[in-house]
Formats: C-alpha cells, structure tokens, sequence
C-alpha cells in the first residue's frame, strides 16, 4: 500500500513526450504537475515522473534532496488522495510533478502541498 514500484514510474520516452505535448497542466505551489489519460494497459493506476530544475539547484545533492522528499510525501499519500478515485472511475493516467520553487521547503511544508496537489488532480480528473 505505502511502496513506490517501478511499475509507478514514468520511464516510457515516448509517453513522457506525450504528455507534456498534449497533456493539461496547473499549478500548485512549489509544484507544477501535467497529466495525461492513457489507453494502454498498466499495472499501476497512475505512473509519475519527479523533476527538479537543474537551472535552479545547481547542486545534484540539492536536486536529488528534493526529488526524495517529493517521492516521501506522494508515496505516502497516493492511495487515498488518488488512486482510490481512479480505480473508481476506471482509468490509468501519466503524470509529471516538478519542483518549481525558489528554496528547498522543509519536509512537513512539502507533505501538505503534495496533500493539495493530488486532492486538485483528483479534482481536475473528476471533471
């Protein structure tokens, strides 16, 4: 219940393209996310790909920080905030979280807007 596989990350090139070319995206501060419904069959509800800017944290261990705490905070809350809504409704979706934000948030801060974001794409799916 409360484990990341590698059949939940987004690896596929060419879905990954597919995405951010004709996926729908909002905001959720310090995170943006993009998502996409895909047709092929998965073995999990919803694949996801973490990303920091390289741009912004110059530093791999800054960026690799970040990109722990994001995958801490999603896998902990994934299965009541998501995936109990997509296995309702019966569909498989990608989806890109990026980290936009100018400071490296403290876990609990970071836990609380991942909280948000999934509660906002469980909102934007229902529609």
């Amino acid at each position: 219940m409360y484990t990341f596989k590698k059949e939940e990350r987004l690896c596929n090139k060419s879905l990954i393209d597919r995405l951010f070319h004709s996926g729908s995206s909002f905001l959720c501060y310090p995170y943006k996310a993009s998502w996409l419904y895909v047709d092929e069959l998965q073995q999990a509800p919803a694949q996801v790909l973490f990303s920091v800017s390289k741009k912004r944290y110059r530093s791999a261990v800054d960026r690799n920080a970040v990109k722990r705490r994001m995958r801490e905070a999603y896998r902990l809350n994934k299965q009541q905030q998501l995936y109990t809504h997509l296995q309702a409704s019966n569909k498989q979706i990608i989806l890109s979280v990026g980290y936009i934000g100018k400071a490296i948030e403290r876990y609990d801060l970071m836990e609380k807007k991942m909280i948000k974001l999934l509660v906002q794409l469980s909102a934007e799916l229902a529609k």
